[in-house]
């Protein structure tokens, strides 16, 4: 009987790794759409956006928030280099609150400067995000997956 192939999936921002493990899928939000990679894709290197990302391990989605990065797939390898990344049950829906607020201020602050206003739309884009997939989580149950003795190491 021969084995299902697994992804191995690495997730890390330039200040932490936020996953490393087998997956059985991984759907990502691409620059050009949502894709799925699943064991045996074709290679592939693209731009990430903002939004959920979403890998399938051991039957059950754990769903990270991700701002913007690289995805790469080769050989069953998925490495995602993000610029931000966050786990949806370590999402603090209160400060991505608080974040929004400030941000709605920055951006009414801040028209007719456009370098301003696009800071403060971007920041305002990136906490919206947080606050869908936090959402999105808990709509789904909220799910919250024992740490593996690895994440430990990892955190």
């Amino acid at each position: 009987m021969s084995q299902r192939a697994l992804l191995h999936v690495t997730i890390i921002t330039a200040q932490s790794s936020v996953f490393e493990g087998e997956a059985e899928a991984v759907n990502a939000p691409g620059s050009d759409g949502r894709m799925t990679i699943l064991p045996r894709h074709a290679p592939l290197l693209t731009t990430l956006d903002l939004g959920e990302l979403r890998i399938r391990e051991r039957g059950e989605e754990l769903s990270i928030f991700v701002a913007g990065g690289f995805l790469e797939v080769n050989d069953n390898v998925v490495t995602i280099l993000a610029d931000e990344a966050e786990r949806a049950e370590n999402i603090d829906e209160a400060a991505a609150e608080e974040a929004r607020k400030r941000a709605q201020a920055r951006v009414e602050g801040a028209r007719g400067d456009q370098g301003a206003e696009a800071a403060a739309i971007a920041e305002l884009d990136r906490a919206v995000g947080r606050l869908r997939v936090a959402e999105l989580h808990r709509q789904r149950g909220g799910r919250r997956r024992p740490p593996r003795e690895e994440d430990q190491i990892l955190q």
